[in-house]
């Protein structure tokens, strides 16, 4: 979720035709020399592309890393960046890292959450991060769409469903290459946060969907079987979600109410009146997939985010409603370093570094995608047993904890009744409390104190150890 890229691309639907090319490659030869490369035989115009051990950002002895591409069709490259394990890689789970927007790249997580490195204020440097997660898992960041970040190519992708395929293809060529075959059989992890709210339910799915076609035997291909889901402050139910801003500006827990009371009379009026928020996002579920749903679920979206979102937000920083509007943490040095050519050739990065162009996001802006639900989903994946948690840091408004809460509250589930009657626990870390936690079964939900829209950023330590309970399979509890 983005603010002014939001509203920025709204407008711009109105004055002309989106492109669907990002950024062509810069041509260097010296950098395509420098890559190795893997042809995938069973998919299609699919190769793999890379630079081993660049020696940039991890720099801890003897562990692997890897970045690149992976051509997951005809000019449609897609960047990733590997980081084995610090410990114990030959037996560490594997996770994927998605950041949201739609259209972010995934190096705002690797930067600026929890990735090996962090980038100093010279934006030329860096330092060792001791809270990476990649000390318990192998990770794996990879931007997408196409046109995200280090990605370049045609863009055909304009909703969470149609993302869903490309990413499963990537996975394809990086299993079936001997560089990451043996990651194949380890417990896969999913990570993501914010527009992650329906990357997560819905790229899980597709996942199970083709494990089953493989199964059969009517498709070829390696089965991806998804361990856990965690998602952090995820847009995951819009009608639910919208109706939290007001909650959240009229009494954000802990901090006080965020906007004046005639604002709030006016939030209240603009989700509740005859052609409100409220009617307009009901409005775009009961379309579904019809051949109008993408004008009345975009008019929806357009209609909540102006009327509702933005006076909710007021001149306080969308993501950490303790700052202002013009907040700087975390900071943006990585974006510096990443547009360093001695940085982009060590890592065989061949276009521009975009962080959250408009491009990609403008094409889901056009089907109304952010106004859909991915909730039955989500409520599917919970009854079928996979280990989920839906965390939010209690100082972010744009998906505020109050609003994935309800949207947790929500899920239609073996659980349900149970985690009504639940009540959220303090857990501690090293005696401090970090979090307000339930878990019911296979399902964890977790108000992390003190932490913005990226919870890694703000309480790396707490985030590491819940992190860290994920992967061992454990429910949350004090360290």
């Amino acid at each position: 979720m983005r603010l002014q890229p939001l509203i920025s691309s709204l407008a711009a639907l109105v004055v002309g035709a989106v492109s669907v090319h990002a950024s062509e490659p810069h041509d260097s030869s010296e950098l395509r020399t420098r890559q190795l490369l893997f042809r995938s035989q069973i998919q299609n115009d699919a190769n793999l592309r890379y630079v081993a051990n660049s020696g940039i950002c991890e720099t801890t002895p003897g562990v692997t890393q890897y970045s690149g591409y992976i051509d997951v069709g005809t000019n449609m490259s897609m960047w990733f960046w590997f980081f084995e394990a610090r410990n114990s890689p030959e037996t560490a789970p594997f996770t994927l890292w998605l950041n949201g927007g739609p259209g972010c790249s995934s190096m705002i997580g690797l930067f600026q959450e929890h990735g090996p490195c962090l980038v100093n204020a010279d934006g030329t440097s860096t330092y060792l991060n001791p809270y990476s997660w990649n000390n318990v898992s192998n990770m794996i960041y990879i931007d997408q769409p196409i046109g995200t970040g280090f990605s370049y190519g045609t863009d055909t992708v304009n909703s969470t469903e149609a993302a869903a395929p490309f990413v499963w293809k990537a996975f394809q060529i990086l299993f079936e290459s001997q560089l990451f075959s043996k990651y194949a059989s380890r417990e896969f992890i999913f990570g993501t946060e914010s527009y992650g709210g329906h990357y997560g339910p819905s790229f899980v799915t597709y996942f199970e969907e083709q494990n089953a076609l493989i199964a059969s035997g009517t498709i070829q291909g390696e089965p991806i079987v998804v361990s856990a889901l965690m998602v952090n402050n995820g847009w995951f139910d819009p009608l639910i979600q919208n109706i939290a801003y007001y909650t959240f500006a009229t009494n954000a827990p802990g901090y006080g109410q965020l906007q004046s009371d005639a604002a709030l009379k006016r939030i209240s009026e603009a989700l509740y009146n005859n052609n409100g928020c409220v009617a307009q996002e009901q409005g775009c579920y009961d379309a579904g997939n019809s051949t109008d749903s993408n004008t009345i679920c975009l008019k929806a979206d357009d209609y909540c985010i102006n009327h509702v979102y933005v006076p909710a937000v007021g001149n306080l920083d969308p993501y950490d409603l303790r700052q202002n509007s013009s907040a700087l943490f975390p900071p943006e040095y990585y974006v510096t370093y990443l547009t360093n050519p001695e940085v982009m050739s060590a890592i065989g990065a061949e276009t521009t570094y975009q962080e959250c162009p408009d491009a990609p996001y403008e094409l889901f802006v056009k089907t109304g995608d952010d106004a859909r639900t991915w909730l039955p989903q989500l409520s599917e994946l919970a009854n079928s047993g996979l280990k989920i948690l839906v965390w939010a840091g209690d100082a972010d408004i744009i998906c505020n904890w109050l609003g994935c809460y309800a949207a947790a509250l929500a899920m239609d589930w073996y659980g349900n009744a149970t985690l009504h009657d639940t009540p959220l626990s303090n857990i501690t870390l090293d005696g401090m409390p970090i979090a307000a936690v339930a878990n019911v079964d296979n399902f964890s939900f977790a108000r992390v104190f003190g932490a913005g829209h990226e919870v890694a950023a703000f309480q790396p330590a707490a985030a590491l150890a819940i992190f860290t309970q994920v992967v061992g399979k454990e429910p949350l509890h004090s360290v």
